[in-house]
């Protein structure tokens, strides 16, 4: 199921994306990516969602095939595309939370995914509000992004008792 969800994205990249624009939006794939890995970095023994492997994919492949393509490629469409007006990049945020959390569904159905540590379903939704939201931000101000980000960081490691060390 996820190589169907990464290649879902690839598609749609392909159908959708203007790729001679790219660049405008690397910066943010790339925040996006790397927010990925620091989330598999600090949760590496007490994960809040977990992918089970495919018979082609291990568990670690999975996640890299999420933090290097998917995403990115996600990014890439949800900021060429994200409108001007406040009420329209709302439903916009909104639009793009449900298709994340759609897949997301979908990798539940098929037993792709399974939640850890309290996080459920509901969390994800919330999440990925809050996660486009981000990436919008981060799109036009990327220091407020991370200074956002840090907070956010703070209060999920908190909320789910992640063992974290910084050192």
């Amino acid at each position: 199921m996820h190589i169907g969800i990464a290649l879902f994205t690839v598609l749609a990249s392909i159908k959708w994306a203007d790729w001679k624009r790219w660049r405008q939006f690397h910066a943010s794939m790339i925040f996006i990516a790397a927010g990925g890995f620091l989330y598999e970095y600090i949760v590496a023994d007490h994960t809040l969602w977990k992918f089970y492997p495919s018979i082609l994919l291990s568990e670690r492949m999975t996640v890299i095939l999420y933090a290097v393509l998917t995403m990115p490629l996600s990014v890439l469409l949800f900021l060429q595309h994200f409108p001007e007006t406040i009420w329209r990049q709302l439903r916009y945020i909104l639009m793009w939370s449900m298709i994340y959390i759609s897949g997301e569904a979908i990798l539940l159905f098929t037993n792709s995914i399974a939640y850890e540590h309290g996080w459920h379903f509901w969390y994800s939704l919330m999440f990925d509000i809050v996660l486009f939201t981000v990436i919008a931000i981060h799109h036009t101000h990327p220091a407020r992004a991370y200074l956002l980000s840090i907070p956010i960081i703070i209060f999920l490691i908190h909320y789910f008792n992640v063992p974290f060390h910084a050192f």
